[in-house]
């Protein structure tokens, strides 16, 4: 169970003396975050492209009753520009996309991300669910609705103003992607669509601006610990609010959580000066760059939810559950901890970045119990190395493997913590580990005549510079504490 209250260092990423700046408001705050998998309802790779598409259909929707045999007021509203729609696609999609084909069974590592992501938000997995079609007739998707699903229900995250509720966490299929609009046609891409996208729902539990910007910068962490994709256009945040008296209003379009605070503030203020007027209605909107926004279309209602029939109910097994238990991800912000508590300095838990590989340096620090030492061969080294060298997917070269044998031979005394450098420069450009560990040694009388040379040829260096041409002449040839003793044993004569 996971609890922003004990989450140090997300706590300080926020003003402790922040208070809520407005009087009683309801807001609550959804969350589309694409997963880092193949797309939700075929085996199509989740993949967007930037070269021309080869082939292209063309469409027209129309806008349905849907399961209480009414028409959904902004499909009506969507239907009646009566628009064409053409969808270009690749050799990288499928007949799923383009409605030629039905679904296939529900992709199961987008569930189990899923699951992940509710077993941190406290939520209750729901055992049986039934995959729901939603209408969209503005063209983003080719049947004219977006498959979604409920997985998990009432949860819950602390914040420093309350307890903010988690209504429901599903999952469903991403839109086309638009290309071009004009006048009476629309152009999509079907790269996009079918992605998985998790949907995070709170309750309107949020009372101010401040909270809200709390609630999505810990779901936000929430997300990044768990195996989502990462970019530009791969989360949506929207807002729900209203203040006493006026009808609830959606605003798409956050890309930024430092925006929550001043949107949601011109927004309580525009809604301030509707009740002066009398002028309230239910609607999306959009959010500007500027803090405002800017009128959608109006807001959906349930009409548009009807049953999936090309798919059987969704049965979340117990075993499933427990699975998702045991591999369930540490939140970020708790492995920084660790990597703290750990000994590791603020410059490499920065390296480290967002843990990925903090399982094995843990695995690592076990043989030699030095954490700088261990971050700087894992991940310092090998970057260097393939910057310098210009070598590609060094990852696949300079593995984990080959990183633990290394400091296995520093850890029995076959190799110095001075040579691994050179030892996995050499590795990289294609030697055996057997062969790149055996270190030719100088005898130590010639090195001290080399660097005497070196002192006369360059006077005035300090110490730290006449080591960087050593070591660059002898090459892990000789140990950078026979160096240093060396150079200083010159220098003072």
């Amino acid at each position: 169970m996971t609890d922003i209250k004990n989450s140090k260092e997300f706590l300080g990423t926020l003003n402790s003396d922040i208070k809520p700046s407005f009087g009683v408001i309801k807001s609550g705050i959804e969350i589309h975050q694409q997963l880092d998998t193949h797309k939700l309802f075929c085996d199509c790779p989740s993949i967007l492209r930037n070269d021309e598409p080869k082939l292209s259909a063309k469409r027209r929707l129309h806008a349905v009753a849907g399961e209480s045999g009414e028409v959904d007021l902004a499909a009506k509203h969507e239907a009646s520009l009566d628009r064409e729609f053409i969808y270009q696609f690749y050799d990288t999609n499928c007949l799923v996309e383009l409605d030629e084909e039905p679904p296939h069974l529900i992709n199961t590592e987008a569930l189990k991300i899923c699951l992940h992501i509710a077993l941190h938000l406290n939520c209750e997995i729901v055992p049986i669910a039934q995959i729901m079609r939603k209408t969209v007739v503005d063209g983003s998707n080719t049947s004219g609705f977006q498959r979604t699903v409920i997985i998990a229900r009432n949860g819950f995250v602390e914040t420093k103003f309350g307890k903010v509720r988690i209504d429901s966490i599903g999952l469903e299929e991403d839109a086309a992607r638009i290309v071009e609009k004009k006048e009476g046609v629309a152009v999509y891409r079907l790269d996009r669509l079918g992605i998985p996208l998790v949907e995070i729902g709170t309750a309107p539990d949020i009372r101010s601006p401040e909270q809200a910007k709390e609630v999505a910068l810990f779901i936000g962490d929430v997300l990044r610990s768990c195996k989502v994709r990462r970019g530009i256009g791969t989360i949506r945040q929207d807002v729900n609010i209203s203040i006493s008296g006026h009808p609830r209003v959606e605003i798409k379009g956050f890309q930024d959580v430092k925006m929550f605070i001043p949107v949601i503030e011109n927004e309580i203020k525009r809604q301030q000066e509707n009740l002066k007027m009398d002028n309230l209605r239910s609607e999306v909107r959009n959010a500007r760059e500027d803090g405002t926004t800017e009128f959608l279309r109006p807001m959906p209602g349930a009409a548009r939810m009807y049953p999936e029939t090309d798919l059987p109910l969704l049965r979340i097994s117990r075993e499933i559950i427990n699975e998702a238990k045991q591999t369930l991800p540490k939140l970020r912000s708790d492995v920084r901890d660790e990597m703290r508590q750990s000994g590791l300095s603020e410059e490499m838990i920065k390296l480290m970045g967002e843990g990925e590989m903090f399982e094995e340096f843990k695995a690592l620090l076990k043989i030699i119990n030095d954490p700088n030492f261990i971050a700087k061969v894992l991940l310092l080294i090998p970057k260097e190395i393939a910057s310098h060298e210009k070598i590609e997917n060094i990852d696949k070269i300079l593995t984990v493997d080959v990183i633990e044998s290394i400091i296995r031979a520093v850890y029995e005394g076959k190799l110095e913590q001075n040579d691994v450098k050179h030892v996995m420069e050499k590795i990289a450009k294609g030697e055996k580990f057997e062969d790149a560990i055996k270190i030719e040694k100088f005898d130590l009388s010639e090195i001290e005549g080399e660097i005497a040379k070196i002192v006369k040829e360059k006077p005035g260096l300090s110490i730290g510079g006449y080591m960087g041409l050593v070591m660059a002449k002898f090459k892990g040839k000789v140990s950078g504490k026979d160096a240093t003793d060396i150079i200083n044993k010159i220098i003072k004569k």
